[in-house]
């Protein structure tokens, strides 16, 4: 079961879906609350102090908790080829919706089910536990005896502990997967008297398949990947033009102004990108100018923020890392990333809110700043190809626009 609304503010031609994905046992839970019954247990009853506080608390812990998961499984996505666009889709989005209705908050989308999906792995991977250890256990008791009793009954002892462990771990998914649900005792007996009521096959394929279309995976992929390429259009030539300066000079020099110049308008381009949903909007450079000079500070510390972040992930592309720990490095780079973000979504609000330019007093101290600050970016940029394991194409890695990763080639 789920239901979509649209956020207030945010354009016609870009709905915004927020999936209610409702587990298979929460239903009760649902209908109990539409019959009148509060948290206090009797119809009508207002919860106490204690407990609205107790209430409080949980719902914070839980909404740290699925930032938490959110972030690592936004880095594990960034580590996946081809799927990392799905990473970049998500911090475009979240960085729309804050461009859209002014807010911060607004950015950090599917806290509450990445909480659940998070006490789902983790309450799984507690659970696969023993079984790990029943394993080595059986593993050591063939070697020692092979084919001998004693390796036979652990073998038996570990395909009836598996048995009884993933019924177990079925069951606390489908009673919501809250990470307490993996450890209740009863759970073969929930599921035992569900299967009984009726229904539970189609209810469980049902809740599935709807929590997999809110996740909006296509629309995320397709708009990170023409986030990704609209950037790269526009980054491309004065990059290749930079790397030439390792042999010349002077035409590096003309490169790094080159890219000076574009970095001052490729996030906000692709954030207009993001908000109009329109791959034209990358080659619009007035609307981007027309909106600095509404909020040409908040555009400034926006930008200075994005190039300030950047800058420190540079040092974990000095070595590579073995493949199936490439998420390590890439949730440092969600990390920071995303805030950066966030504020130029907040910055592209704040302009959006105003109806003409700010003093020219305004205006010109901004580009005063953002100016070096973008000069002082590309001269470290220049010289990390002298690091990076990449070499000279760890220059097309620009994390700050592009894939929020270390090494696209690995």
């Amino acid at each position: 079961m789920s239901g979509h609304f649209r956020e207030p503010g945010s354009p016609a031609n870009a709905d915004v879906e927020i999936p209610l994905v409702l587990p298979v046992g929460t239903l009760p839970e649902i209908a109990k609350e539409a019959s009148g019954v509060g948290a206090g247990g009797e119809p009508g009853e207002t919860p106490g102090l204690l407990r609205r506080f107790w209430l409080r608390c949980c719902s914070i812990g839980e909404w740290i908790f699925g930032a938490i998961s959110l972030i690592v499984g936004l880095a594990v996505v960034a580590a996946v080829p081809i799927a990392w666009f799905l990473s970049l889709g998500y911090l475009l989005e979240a960085a729309r919706r804050v461009a859209t209705s002014g807010k911060l908050r607004t950015g950090f989308i599917g806290i509450r089910p990445a909480a659940r999906a998070g006490s789902m792995i983790a309450g799984a991977w507690i659970m696969l536990l023993p079984l790990r250890l029943l394993s080595s256990m059986a593993v050591d008791a063939e070697l020692i005896d092979p084919g001998g009793v004693t390796a036979e009954r652990w073998r038996l002892g570990l395909t009836l502990a598996t048995i009884l462990v993933v019924i177990h771990i079925v069951a606390a998914c489908s009673r919501g997967g809250k990470l307490r649900y993996f450890f209740w005792p009863f759970n073969l007996i929930w599921l035992v008297r569900r299967l009984r009521q009726g229904g539970y096959f189609s209810q469980a394929r049902d809740a599935v398949w709807e929590f997999l279309r809110g996740m909006r995976l296509p629309y995320f992929f397709w708009l990170g990947l023409r986030g990704f390429c609209g950037a790269f259009v526009w980054l491309a030539v004065p990059i290749t033009v930079l790397a030439l300066g390792r042999f010349a000079p002077v035409v590096g020099f003309i490169g790094g102004a080159m890219l000076a110049i574009v970095l001052l308008y490729v996030p906000f381009l692709q954030m207009r990108f993001a908000v109009e949903n329109r791959f034209s909007s990358f080659w619009q450079i007035r609307p981007v100018r027309d909106l600095y000079r509404r909020a040409p500070w908040a555009f400034a510390f926006a930008f200075f923020i994005t190039l300030l972040f950047a800058v420190p992930l540079y040092l974990l592309k000095i070595e590579m890392i073995p493949r199936e720990t490439a998420w390590l490095p890439s949730l440092v780079f969600i990390v920071f990333i995303f805030p950066a973000r966030l504020l130029t979504g907040w910055a592209y609000a704040r302009a959006s809110r105003c109806d003409r330019p700010r003093h020219w007093f305004f205006r010109w101290t901004g580009r005063l700043w953002m100016l070096p600050v973008a000069a002082i970016y590309v001269l470290i940029v220049f010289f990390t190809q002298y690091l990076s394991w990449g070499g000279v194409w760890s220059l097309y890695e620009q994390h700050a626009f592009l894939l929020p990763m270390p090494f696209v080639g690995m």
